[in-house]
Order: C-alpha cells, then structure tokens, then sequence
C-alpha cells in the first residue's frame, strides 16, 4: 500500500475542525478504499502546533488529567498551561480522543507527526509498520 504524507499548518485553525480532518485521513476514510479493520490511512505532518484556536473560554476552562495511578497522583493543567510546556501534545490528544481504542488505532498515531514551530529537521519514518 502506498503512503502518502499530508501537512497542515495549524495557523488560525479552530482545534475540534483541524482533529477531524487529522482523524479521518490517519484512518483512511478519504480514500476510496476505505475499510474498517484495514489500516490504510496516510501520515499527517502538523506545523505550528503553539497557534491552533480554540473558541469560547476553552483556553482557561478546558483542562487535561494525568493520573499517575497512586493516590493522589492526578494532576491537572489548562490549556493555558499545556501550549507553554507542550503545544505538540494539544493536537495529539484532541486526535487520539478520535481514534480507535484498539490495536488499529494505535498504528495510526504512529504516523502522526506534530511540530509546534515551523519547521521540523526530524526525518520521518512511515516504512516501520
């Protein structure tokens, strides 16, 4: 099957409007092809992770959880937060939240490269499946 390799600048983009379009192409549903227990999406480049939108009040309301799995080991942080210490991780968990929960889906968040500058030097690798 032959990979192709999709780039979004994430400039000026609202964050639920950019996941899906991500999900979907990771997933392969833009493809004539498509089936669902097949992975034959493509891989997705984001550039300027650090400048996608989100609408409303989100940016201060809007929190993640990590859970370390002790007592007391939840943590939590806005998004305020999160786009100073690791912007890349805003995008990546808006379009995991929209992939499968299973072997398949984690295939695809392999080839989901995100960036917070403009450009990346990484050489990116999509023969490793």
């Amino acid at each position: 099957m032959e990979r192709q390799y999709h780039q979004f600048d994430a400039q000026n983009y609202v964050l639920g409007r950019l996941s899906t379009e991500i999900a979907r192409i990771l997933a392969g549903k833009n493809k004539v092809d498509y089936t669902p227990h097949i992975d034959g999406g493509d891989a997705v480049v984001v550039i300027n992770a650090k400048k996608v939108v989100l609408t409303g009040n989100k940016e201060n309301d809007k929190k993640y959880y990590n859970f370390s799995g002790y007592h007391g080991g939840i943590t939590e942080k806005t998004v305020k937060e999160l786009r100073e210490e690791q912007p890349e991780e805003i995008i990546r968990r808006a379009v995991v939240g929209m992939l499968p929960k299973n072997k398949l889906g984690r295939q695809m968040q392999k080839r989901l490269f995100v960036y917070s500058g403009e450009k990346h030097s990484k050489k990116i690798d999509i023969t490793h499946e």
